[in-house]
């Protein structure tokens, strides 16, 4: 046992000071990041000084920190998606990403995430893109306190500006995302959690979020989206104190709850909406301390939805508090 306790530290030791920190500049020996990720090891941080750095799509496979200094900029001269990421332990931060490149076949994304585990991409600019951050088949993943811009020209040829598929135990954290299809979108993601974003001026959805259990949203703002946010096929939804506002128009609401079940929707605010809660195939929905605001209809409910309860409802302003539609 002795003998363990002193050599465990020595082995400590000597692993810290096996991580190095590669620095990539205009003036240093290595100009190049694609390059540095080549020469480093596991759990080395790559330094990148300020400059811009046109690459085409750099690879990031190793356990390693890729860190900016003062923005940096990765161009993909609207040709290249700008950084792929697969492996563990990997942590992107404080980049500018501009200018990814646009497919109709491909999903191009500035950072795309695939097969992934315990990633960090905070604190970076995501500009003229495609798709913003794009993940797949990845868990336990935090985006936070990054810009997401895109610059839109139709649905259809447009991408999400966070987009998350077949993911789990992921953290969305503190962004800004305007100008893409949809702000932020799940798809059979579980024991998730979006919180303290601002999704805004998005052509489709703020929030669009399908096959999704078992995930929380809380303190967001969606804000003049063009349909507001879509909730659907899903169950054991947290919707709490988001901010759903300026969804106005014929197809317009502040939230669209399809086909979803054992869900929460409580201390929210819905302000100048066409509908605040539009509801179809739901049911065992808890509606608890909600304002509605300045709504066309603070709440519709369609057929096929049963067992709601809808308590509190703090109404100003709305033209009819509850609307019962059956078909």
């Amino acid at each position: 046992m002795l003998r363990l306790i002193i050599i465990l530290p020595t082995i400590i030791l000597s692993t810290a000071l096996a991580a190095r920190t590669i620095v990539v500049g205009k003036n240093q020996p290595i100009t190049s990041i694609r390059k540095a990720i080549e020469l480093a090891k596991e759990k080395d941080t790559i330094l990148v000084q300020p400059g811009v750095y046109k690459e085409g799509n750099i690879i990031v496979n190793k356990n390693i920190i890729l860190l900016g200094q003062n923005y940096p900029v990765l161009d993909g001269e609207e040709k290249f998606e700008i950084l792929t990421v697969s492996g563990v332990n990997i942590t992107i931060k404080g980049f500018q990403l501009q200018n990814c490149g646009q497919s109709a076949m491909n999903d191009y994304a500035s950072i795309k995430l695939i097969d992934s585990k315990n990633i960090i991409i905070e604190n970076n600019r995501v500009i003229n893109s495609f798709f913003g951050i794009h993940v797949s088949n990845s868990s336990f993943v935090t985006i936070r306190h990054n810009t997401v811009s895109g610059s839109p020209t139709s649905e259809q040829n447009t991408g999400n500006g966070i987009h998350l598929w077949k993911c789990n135990h992921a953290l969305i954290d503190n962004n800004y995302i305007t100008g893409h299809r949809d702000g932020i979108y799940f798809e059979f993601v579980t024991e998730s959690i979006i919180q303290n974003n601002l999704s805004e001026k998005n052509i489709r959805y703020g929030l669009h979020f399908m096959f999704s259990n078992s995930d929380d949203y809380l303190n967001n703002t969606f804000n003049n989206n063009g349909a507001g946010v879509a909730v659907m096929y899903s169950h054991k939804v947290k919707m709490d104190g988001n901010t759903f506002e300026m969804n106005w128009g014929p197809a317009s609401y502040g939230i669209l709850l399809k086909d979803i079940t054992d869900s929460y929707i409580h201390n929210n605010t819905f302000y100048k909406n066409s509908v605040g809660i539009h509801m179809e195939g739901s049911s065992r929905i808890n509606a608890f301390r909600n304002i509605f605001k300045e709504n066309g209809w603070a709440i519709k409910v369609q057929a096929s939805c049963d067992d709601n309860n809808f308590s509190r409802i703090i109404s100003m302003g709305t033209v009819l508090i509850l609307q019962r539609m059956v078909q």
